[in-house]
């Protein structure tokens, strides 16, 4: 019998609001341990996902210095002060999860097999993906959760039973 998305997913979602301002949404993302959560609009429905990747790769590109080479020293050093003073700027007005976010929301339904699910993770890049039922989501399988396939005996057995 096949190993299907319902049977390794964890049920529960830690969502949080777009409107939330980036640092709290790291506090979030480090008070639970995890490494990124659905985010939801006004009225509950997850419109993307937001990750400590994301939170890195914007803070990183604020503070960047890769100037091109057609620049001297001089401008070089100017292009990187300019930057730093907008990251300055930009500090004081919050940063809100809806900017950073990843507004693609990919899902599996809860009777895909886990090897499909691990081709999709793999494929894109992923370390997260929903489960959904008649389009609601019901569950996230992690990259955490596919390891249950390994560590537990049983389903080990079944993935590779159905070869």
């Amino acid at each position: 019998m096949t190993v299907l998305a319902y049977e390794i997913m964890t049920p529960s979602i830690k969502a949080v609001p777009q409107s939330w301002t980036m640092d709290r949404l790291a506090r979030f993302l480090t008070d639970n341990e995890i490494t990124g959560s659905p985010v939801t609009d006004e009225s509950g429905e997850i419109v993307g996902i937001a990750t400590l990747k994301d939170i890195t790769e914007f803070r990183w590109n604020a503070t960047r210095s890769d100037a091109g080479k057609e620049l001297t020293t001089e401008e070089q050093q100017e292009a990187r002060r300019l930057r730093m003073v907008l990251f300055e700027e930009m500090g004081k007005v919050p940063v809100e999860v809806r900017d950073i976010m990843t507004p693609i929301v990919l899902s599996v339904d809860e009777r895909t097999p886990v090897r499909d699910i691990a081709n999709i993770m793999m494929k894109e890049h992923l370390h997260r993906i929903f489960v959904t039922r008649d389009a609601k989501i019901t569950g996230i399988v992690t990259t955490y959760d596919m390891l249950k396939v390994i560590s537990d005996e049983e389903l080990t057995e079944r993935c590779a039973r159905n070869n």
